[in-house]
């Protein structure tokens, strides 16, 4: 059980991470009674450190369909609001303003930005430490210099991407760089390919996750891609729940393949999301697992591409093989290169 002390303890280091010093303006971004603990804890701890502080909480949205929009926040119908934020120095997100113009436009402004959403539990076990940096800062640097992944699966993956049409981005759940967005807890690298650059098969087998849902796959799920589109999802129950989510969006853009990657984080379990181990969340955990090979569906809008449908998947799977231009990087779920291992599982 974390109290409100254990909250600021936890907060403060992580501001410290962030390089908050006296002065710099901090601003706190919550909605409705959602959060407000982890606000009140990051604005001490933030004060403490010497920032100037204030606090801007959002009304409660509005009923939805019930999907999980991408993009979509209170901020889009308050444009003062959003000035208001461009003005801070590091905004901490309690509201998950990813993929949305609003979030764009106050990085441009030269505002890190932090989301942090996540169980306390995870923020804790999860804590951002500068290995963890080094680890993604140095993948990220091969992933950038490769043009073709190629991604396998003993279930029968095989499919390409061809890359160099978008940036590489990293998270490993802190920020100090102006503009710079991250999310805490992460600790994983990816990119996109070029719009018509995605061809092949994925098939994800049981143990495989479907993200926002929050759930393991049961049985096979076939993808085939077709320059850079889904144009078949083949399978049992699991195929049949993802086309009807899919469809509910009533936009063929939710069909286009988004960004990919792997994960790094050796602290992160693949039983997250089972009771009763699961604290809640969007399962980031399961994102960050050390070598699970990462494939997005729909908006590539955040690495700077056109398509900004709310329609998105995030899909970590296991025991899969990861090359960048025929170098293996992750063979059978296990990540080879050594730099990009736990200090102590190096030779």
């Amino acid at each position: 059980m974390f109290t409100q002390t254990d909250l600021y303890e936890l907060f403060r280091r992580h501001l410290q991470l962030c390089a908050v010093h006296e002065g710099e303006r901090v601003v706190v971004l919550s909605q409705g009674a959602e959060r407000a603990d982890y606000a009140d804890a990051y604005l001490a701890a933030a004060r403490s450190l010497g920032a100037k502080t204030f606090h801007m909480r959002l009304p409660r949205p509005l009923p939805s369909s019930g999907n999980w929009s991408v993009g979509a926040s209170e901020l889009a119908a308050n444009p003062a609001a959003v000035e208001a934020l461009k003005n801070a120095d590091l905004l901490i997100d309690c509201v998950f303003l990813l993929f949305s113009p609003e979030q764009f436009a106050i990085q441009d402004s030269g505002t890190r930005v932090l989301t942090v959403v996540e169980p306390v539990e995870l923020l804790a076990r999860q804590f951002p430490t500068t290995e963890h940096r080094e680890r993604v800062e140095i993948s990220a640097e091969i992933l950038a210099k490769a043009s073709v992944m190629r991604i396998t699966n003993p279930h029968g993956t095989d499919v390409s991407y061809q890359l160099g049409r978008y940036p590489t981005v990293t998270e490993y759940g802190y920020t100090d760089e102006p503009g710079r967005w991250d999310h805490w807890p992460a600790a994983f690298v990816f990119t996109g390919a070029a719009d018509d650059g995605v061809d092949g098969r994925i098939v994800l087998g049981p143990g495989d996750v479907l993200l926002p849902q929050n759930c393991y796959i049961t049985s096979p799920v076939e993808y085939t891609i077709e320059k850079g589109f889904i144009t078949d999802i083949r399978g049992g129950m699991d195929a049949d729940l993802i086309r009807s989510y899919m469809a509910s969006f009533d936009d063929p853009r939710g069909f286009g393949m988004s960004h990919v990657g792997w994960g790094l984080d050796e602290r992160a379990h693949w039983h997250g999301l089972q009771q009763p181990s699961f604290p809640g969340g969007m399962g980031m955990e399961l994102r960050s697992i050390l070598g699970n090979v990462m494939f997005s569906t729909g908006p590539n809008n955040e690495l700077g591409g056109p398509n900004d449908t709310a329609c998105h998947l995030d899909i970590p799977m296991r025991g899969c093989s990861l090359f960048l231009d025929d170098e293996p990087i992750v063979v059978d779920g296990a990540v080879v290169v050594e730099d990009m291992l736990p200090a102590r599982s190096r030779r």
